[in-house]
């Protein structure tokens, strides 16, 4: 039997592995140890998606918190470090970007154990972004590049990354979202917030580049307000955005601040909103899947797919562009579903644990399983 380590740490990272973890438990040789390093630590962040996702309770359980950039990524290293050295697994899988991804990277490969890197090649071009260093990092010293689109297999060929280490499976946090959206679609979440399906705005905002500067935040919260008065506004609030507003003694007049959401009751609102605000990588490829216009304050991005699509637009990072923008948006006919994407089909679970597999059993030695 093979153990494949698959870490975990922030909410994305939970919806990018539940399909891979499902599919690498049918694989007879392979036994799945999930590490969750605590990097997200409240439970409607961590616990509830994990119940939700079908995931089975972490083998291992680091607790790292918060902190500066590098002393959490220093207590992830030491973190796993100490998990995996007594018994090296096969193969570790890290999902996204995150520190905990980064630090898992980092400790694996000084162990000799591969890393297979889930959602590989992505690239905002962005070298302040905290992301943008962890992504191109884990990069190198993965040995398997799992890639979700073509343009980030052609990210990792300009950087000269051998297509045998390359394996394009497709996106696997869209295997979640679909599989859950029916359950979802009847949470009620909606009726619950008395909110008219297509009838509201929903935001999301947490990266630091935003909320820690208090007058920018100040802002933005004066440009949601003002759309409110057009359609409500709805602002599930990130436990880090949370504190930043209490330090700087801010409150939105109009917008409703909400607790983090679980899972179903998020994808629930994000699929029956009319318009989506938010600085995340991740909802810019789900809103684009579920049809639902996105506009993203930041001035890059690192899924430029879809902005391609029309889906998703970058409306960069002045608060007075960004109420433009909304209003532009809200003004316009809502626009069509675009086609689907290549491979973002619901099926790139299975996809990328067969790559997995095939890298554990290499490490290990193992002659691979006949085809058919």
């Amino acid at each position: 039997m093979q153990r494949v380590a698959v870490v975990v740490g922030a909410r994305p990272n939970f919806v990018k592995v539940a399909p891979v973890c499902d599919a690498l438990r049918a694989e007879p040789d392979i036994a799945v140890e999930i590490l969750h390093t605590g990097q997200h630590y409240d439970r409607s962040l961590s616990g509830t998606f994990l119940e939700q996702l079908g995931l089975p309770e972490p083998t291992h359980h680091l607790g790292v918190g918060s902190g500066t950039q590098a002393a959490q990524t220093a207590a992830v290293i030491a973190g796993v470090e100490a998990v995996l050295a007594p018994d090296p697994p096969a193969a570790m899988v890290v999902p996204g970007d995150v520190n905990s991804t980064l630090g898992a990277t980092l400790a694996a490969a000084k162990l000799g154990v591969p890393v297979a890197h889930l959602e590989a090649g992505l690239r905002s071009g962005d070298r302040t972004m905290p992301e943008e260093l962890n992504r191109i990092i884990t990069d190198r010293l993965a040995e398997l590049l799992l890639v979700h689109c073509d343009d980030a297999v052609d990210n990792l060929r300009r950087e000269g990354v051998p297509d045998a280490a390359i394996a394009l499976v497709g996106n696997t946090m869209i295997d979640s979202l679909l599989h859950l959206l029916p359950a979802a679609r009847v949470t009620g979440a909606v009726e619950r917030l008395g909110l008219q399906r297509g009838g509201f705005v929903l935001v999301t905002l947490h990266r630091p580049s935003l909320v820690d500067e208090p007058a920018r935040l100040a802002a933005v919260l004066d440009v949601l307000d003002t759309a409110a008065a057009q359609l409500p506004v709805v602002f599930p609030v990130h436990p880090r955005t949370r504190a930043r507003l209490d330090d700087a003694g801010l409150a939105p007049k109009a917008v409703r601040l909400l607790e983090p959401l679980d899972y179903l009751d998020f994808i629930a609102l994000e699929a029956e909103a009319r318009l989506v605000v938010t600085d995340s990588g991740g909802l810019q490829e789900e809103t684009s899947a579920l049809g639902v216009p996105c506009l993203t304050f930041r001035s890059t991005t690192e899924r430029p797919i879809t902005c391609a699509l029309g889906t998703n637009r970058l409306v960069g990072i002045d608060p007075v562009a960004l109420g433009g923008a909304i209003a532009a948006e809200l003004a316009a006919p809502r626009r069509p579903a675009p086609p689907p994407i290549p491979l973002w089909d619901g099926h790139a679970g299975p996809r990328a644990a067969a790559a997995v597999a095939a890298l554990a059993r290499r490490h290990a030695g193992v002659a691979a399983a006949p085809v058919g």
